[in-house]
């Protein structure tokens, strides 16, 4: 059996870092993930995937992570259920990671998120949907239909910058 996760996305908000009462460490966080597709109306949607960590680790992303920082996960899913206060069984399905990477420096997680300013509105959903918005500004246009991808940019190379 196979049960491997690989996530890249960013924290909707800093992990929040708990122990339990044997004194172990374990932080949850969500991960907001941008969807390869667009919808009916041309919009990029985002998935909030909920994930655990345990241990050193956990204190090294309670640490290092901050809302909006990129980071790449590993782990496995895992279901678990338990009853609630009205009696009523829940169930959760979570991202138990083993490990983590920062995948951007500090400095640019810190800018984004000072150029940015503290805008209470943002919701879970705009999140997504606001990275998106730039990072789909700024990629070439590779249509068939379209004879300039760059976008009228030219691209100067002379003959001694080539291989062959």
């Amino acid at each position: 059996m196979i049960n491997n996760v690989v996530l890249v996305g960013r924290l909707t908000k800093d992990p929040d870092l708990r122990y339990t009462s044997n004194g172990v460490a374990v932080a949850t966080f969500t991960l907001a993930i941008n969807r390869t597709f667009t919808n009916q109306n041309g919009e990029r949607e985002a998935d909030f995937i909920n994930c655990v960590i345990w241990r050193k680790a956990a204190e090294n992303l309670a640490n290092l992570g901050r809302k909006g920082a990129l980071i790449g996960a590993t782990g496995r899913i895992q279901t678990r259920n338990y009853e609630n206060q009205q009696g009523q069984r829940v169930f959760v399905t979570e991202v138990v990671a083993d490990n983590f990477q920062m995948l951007e420096p500090r400095s640019v997680s810190e800018q984004r998120r000072s150029s940015e300013g503290n805008d209470s509105g943002n919701n879970q959903s705009n999140f997504g949907n606001n990275y998106n918005q730039k990072q789909t500004s700024q990629t070439p246009n590779f249509d068939r239909d379209n004879a300039d991808p760059f976008g009228g940019s030219s691209i100067d190379i002379s003959d001694d910058d080539l291989p062959f």
